[in-house]
């Protein structure tokens, strides 16, 4: 749409149900601000600027809704007087003058770019306010859309809502769109004349139909709808996030074996034909590309995955992880900012930090590249081909050439060169009929610290 937009976003809330040390809009979903979501969604819908209402963590709550492509400008909320001077705090931006001016709140983050859109479009029909609502068979405590004719008539909160108006099953999500050119005069004529003293945004839609506007109101799914208040409605709104991602990969191509295990961040991609089996949990900055299979009770945080790559099962890819095509990550391995190349495999039972694997390598189980001195971190840079055998210690800075060998429980401190055999092990030694030697000993020990405890 070419119409100007501003969105005023309510997020000024004390997060006193939610009994949190910090603003509720800043708890996550999908690993991601609750705010930042809302205004992702804002940003997909055309606006091009934002007026934040805030409250506590103010600084914080700003800097977590920027980054969307939408300028973002916050204003303090001095006082509680309820949702129309809470809008109100964003005067100075509404009196700039826009098209439409959306208002939307920072603990919706299921929110979308289509519904706010449909709003929009709303108000090109010489429209003044949209509501926008949603049907539920469990409307008790919403405030109910009164239709009449095709338009909006009020909205009817419960406690003042007559028997037959409570029978209305399409209730006020609290979300709207107000034509911008008449959006100021219609904010400021809210009054306060209620039991509570407040000015209820709500009240914006009689008093447009008193001055011979128009307001109607449109659907939107509940869930999408859905605010936070508390913990269990944090819960429950990230168990609704994540039941649309996973439907939207599946339908995108990726296989899920227990989709209900499989748990994503905001910003997962994952190519087509992936496989990503159960218990499987997916940070923030993950790429799986296509074909690549993800083992159960795997975690990944920050990484890369190229196509045909498997990871798992109970394998961790930590920050930084970076597995090339046709490579391995099996089970129990743990991988932090490094290159696995093409084909190579790290099996099982190892840690691969600071590190460069080379294509085409194998690395035994129990090896470690031991990579951090107690100050800083080294790197360990193993070339193609090349073979480490089990139980080994990599102790960076340490280069492994193409092509080497390492042997079995070696420590390695030093440069193994290119088609070289490294040992870094003691030589072993037997001593015929000791076995039976070391165990009287033991034994004799035991017995008398059995005699003493008599005695």
């Amino acid at each position: 749409m070419e119409r100007s937009c501003l969105a005023v976003i309510l997020a000024a809330g004390e997060s006193t149900r939610m009994k949190s040390s910090m603003s509720k809009v800043l708890h996550p979903v999908a690993g991601r601000a609750m705010i930042a979501h809302v205004m992702q969604a804002v940003a997909g819908a055309g606006v091009s600027s934002a007026a934040l209402v805030v409250g506590r963590d103010a600084d914080k709550v700003a800097d977590a809704a920027r980054g969307a492509g939408v300028s973002v400008e916050p204003y303090l909320q001095k006082e509680r007087l309820g949702t129309g001077n809470a809008v109100l705090a964003a005067r100075v931006a509404i009196e700039s003058g826009y098209d439409d001016v959306l208002i939307a709140y920072g603990d919706v983050p299921l929110l979308t770019s289509e519904t706010l859109n449909k709003a929009r479009q709303a108000l090109t029909d010489n429209v003044d306010v949209v509501v926008i609502g949603f049907h539920t068979d469990k409307p008790t405590g919403y405030g109910r859309l009164l239709v009449e004719n095709g338009e909006l008539v009020a909205i009817r909160e419960e406690k003042d809502a007559t028997e037959e108006e409570r029978k209305v099953t399409w209730c006020n999500s609290g979300l709207m769109a107000i034509n911008g050119r008449r959006a100021l005069d219609l904010l400021t004529r809210i009054g306060n004349n209620n039991a509570k003293g407040e000015y209820y945004l709500t009240d914006v839609v009689e008093i447009a139909r008193s001055l011979g506007g128009k307001a109607i109101a449109i659907d939107a799914p509940e869930t999408e709808l859905t605010g936070c208040n508390n913990r269990a409605e944090l819960a429950y709104i990230e168990k609704l996030w994540q039941e649309r991602a996973r439907h939207q990969f599946m339908i995108d191509g990726v296989s899920m074996i227990a989709p209900e295990t499989v748990f994503l961040s905001w910003d997962t991609k994952i190519g087509q034909d992936a496989l990503i089996e159960p218990n499987v949990v997916i940070g923030p900055g993950v790429t799986i590309e296509s074909g690549a299979v993800i083992h159960a009770f795997s975690h990944l945080e920050g990484a890369h995955v190229s196509g045909g790559a498997a990871v798992g099962p109970y394998a961790r890819l930590r920050p930084g992880a970076n597995l090339a095509a046709n490579s391995k990550v099996g089970n129990f391995c743990e991988v932090k900012k490094a290159e696995i190349g093409e084909g190579a495999k790290v099996n099982h039972l190892t840690y691969i930090g600071d590190a460069f694997v080379g294509a085409g390598s194998n690395i035994g189980a129990g090896t470690i590249t031991c990579n951090y001195d107690g100050i800083n971190k080294h790197e360990t840079h193993i070339g193609k081909n090349a073979f480490v055998g089990s139980n080994s210690s990599l102790v960076a800075p340490v280069t492994i050439g193409d092509d080497a060998y390492v042997a079995s429980g070696s420590v390695i401190t030093d440069d193994v060169p290119a088609d070289a055999l490294a040992f870094g092990r003691a030589r072993q030694e037997v001593k015929e009929g000791r076995a039976s030697a070391l165990r009287a000993r033991a034994q004799a020990i035991k017995d008398a610290k059995k005699k003493a405890l008599i005695s």
